[in-house]
């Protein structure tokens, strides 16, 4: 028996990775296809975990443009059959869908009036004293939420500063690391 040299070792180990990565490709594609996922070059690709240019190789571009034209047929064969829907449905559909989008729309006006003509009864009921009541609460709770915002405004700024200076420290410690592996990977000075 010949020894093997190391080139030998490391062409056959590639072949070995080749073959496992196609296989990985073309069942890839088979489950696409079983699941009815829309097959696409790159979508195979990154569902296998390969590079683009190993599903256009010879080979695996075959069986992809097989599987596509499978798909397609299916689809055709579906509109015929009538499994898929057709057009003139889909148009009924939307049509019926546009009617009940009307009749909510009208149903929610009536109520919105229904609902104002309510409010504006109880506020003409309501006596003078409870409406300037009412109206200190509201003004006082306004108040207190344009305070809040205040302060929420203020967090904000300071995290936003806060942010920006841990960027720029961040920025600068790369740098440091750059210029300290640069000065590590200098042939001996």
């Amino acid at each position: 028996m010949a020894k093997r040299t190391p080139a030998d070792v490391l062409r056959e180990a590639r072949k070995k990775d080749s073959l496992a990565k196609r296989a990985k490709v073309l069942a890839v594609v088979d489950d696409m296809k079983a699941k009815g996922e829309p097959i696409t070059f790159l979508g195979v690709a990154k569902a296998a975990q390969v590079s683009n240019w190993l599903v256009y190789a010879e080979g695996v571009r075959e069986h992809i443009e097989a599987a596509r034209k499978a798909q397609t047929t299916g689809k055709a064969r579906e509109r015929k059959t009538g499994a898929a829907a057709s057009p003139a449905s889909m148009a009924t559909d939307l049509e019926l869908a546009r009617a009940e989008l009307r009749a909510l729309r009208e149903e929610r006006d009536l109520l919105k009036a229904a609902v104002q003509r309510g409010l504006g009864q109880q506020v003409g009921q309501a006596g003078h004293a409870e409406l300037v009541s009412r109206i200190n609460e509201l003004t006082a709770a306004n108040q207190a939420l344009a305070d809040k915002l205040t302060r929420a405004e203020a967090d904000r700024d300071g995290l936003q500063s806060a942010l920006t200076e841990a960027q720029d420290d961040l920025i600068s410690a790369r740098q440091a690391l750059r210029n300290m592996m640069r000065d590590q990977n200098r042939p001996g000075e």
